[in-house]
C-alpha cells in the first residue's frame, strides 16, 4: 500500500503515468498525514454512510473514506488520473471512480443508482477556484445529502460560513445560510499540501436543513435579489438592487419602506428575513 502523503512517492506515481499537477483543475495534493484522517472523522461517516467525493487527487482522502463508509463515489474530471488511482486504491471494493465534470453531472441520478439505501454524505477538497459554483450545485438541486464536509480556502470558507446580517456575510453566505447550517471547523497551513498553495485553507461542514429558515414564493428570485443587492457592496441596499435587477431606485426605496427598513440600509446589514420580507413588496 503506497504512502500517498509521501512526496516521494507521489513524485513517483507521477513519473510512471506521465502526470503533472494541472493549476487548471486547481491540484494540490495533501502530504499532511493527519489532515484526512482529520477530515472523515469530523465529517462523522461509518458505515450507515455512502461518501460522495469531488475530486479525489491520487486517492488520500479517497482512501480514508473508503476505511469507514460502506461505499465511496469520486468524480473526477481529469482523465488522467482514473489509471493512476486503480493503482493507489486497489485494495478498497467499496470505491468507485465516476469520469466527468461535477457540475455537469445529475448528482440526483448517481447518488438513486450508486447509494440506494444509504444515508449520504459530501466529503472532499474542493479546487478553489470552483468551490462557489460545487457547493451551490449541491445545495440548490436538494439533493438528498445529510451534510458537506469540504477543505476551501479559508478566506471563501470565512465568507460561506459567515453570519447573514455581519459585515463579513456576502451573497454566498446568505444562501448556505438558506439551505444549511454551516460552521468552521479547522483551518489547514499551505506546508500541508503539495506543491504548497499560497494561501491557508480551511475544513468547512454545511449540515443540510429539513426547511429554510425563512419562506419565499420564488427561490430563484429571492436569491437574484441578494445578489443584486452585493454586486455593488459599497452602496446603499437600494442603489445596488435597483441597479442589479434593472429597477427604479424610487421603487426599491419604496419597497425597503414598506417592509420596515431604512432606504440608507447596507446590504451586510439585511438578514434572510429582511430579504425575504423586501422581495415581497419588489414584486408586488
Amino acid at each position: 500500500m503506497p504512502n500517498l502523503t509521501d512526496v516521494s512517492v507521489i513524485k513517483d506515481l507521477c513519473d510512471r503515468y506521465g502526470f503533472s499537477l494541472s493549476k487548471g483543475f486547481g491540484q494540490n495534493f495533501i502530504v499532511n498525514p493527519g489532515i484526512c484522517p482529520k477530515i472523515v472523522q469530523a465529517a462523522g461517516i461509518d458505515e450507515n454512510y455512502a461518501a460522495l467525493e469531488v475530486g479525489p487527487g491520487i486517492g488520500v482522502l479517497t482512501k480514508e473514506l473508503a476505511k469507514q463508509a460502506s461505499k465511496v463515489v469520486s468524480v473526477e474530471i481529469d482523465t488522467r488520473l482514473p489509471e493512476l488511482l486503480q493503482e493507489t486504491l486497489a485494495e478498497f471494493s467499496n470505491i468507485e471512480i465516476v469520469q466527468g465534470d461535477v457540475l455537469k453531472t445529475d448528482l440526483r441520478r448517481l447518488i438513486e443508482e450508486k447509494f440506494q439505501g444509504l444515508k449520504v454524505a459530501v466529503c472532499a477538497n474542493l479546487p478553489y477556484y470552483i468551490t462557489s459554483p460545487i457547493l451551490m450545485k449541491l445545495l440548490e438541486e436538494h439533493l438528498p445529502i445529510e451534510h458537506i464536509t469540504v477543505m476551501v480556502q479559508k478566506e471563501a470558507a470565512e465568507r460561506i460560513t459567515a453570519l447573514p446580517g455581519t459585515r463579513a456575510a456576502g451573497a454566498i453566505s446568505y444562501a448556505v445560510h438558506y439551505y444549511a447550517k454551516p460552521q468552521l471547523l479547522f483551518s489547514v497551513q499551505p506546508g500541508s499540501f503539495y506543491p504548497p498553495p499560497k494561501v491557508t485553507s480551511a475544513v468547512i461542514q454545511l449540515v443540510l436543513r429539513k426547511a429554510p429558515p425563512v419562506q419565499v414564493d420564488d427561490e430563484q428570485a429571492f436569491f437574484k435579489l441578494i445578489r443584486a443587492a452585493f454586486s455593488q457592496r459599497r452602496k446603499t441596499a437600494a442603489n445596488s438592487i435597483a441597479s442589479g435587477l434593472g429597477i427604479a431606485k424610487s421603487e426599491v426605496t419604496e419597497a425597503l419602506q414598506q417592509a420596515g427598513l431604512s432606504p440608507m440600509v447596507r446590504p451586510e446589514q439585511l438578514t434572510l428575513e429582511d430579504f425575504a420580507k423586501l422581495q415581497k413588496f419588489i414584486k408586488k
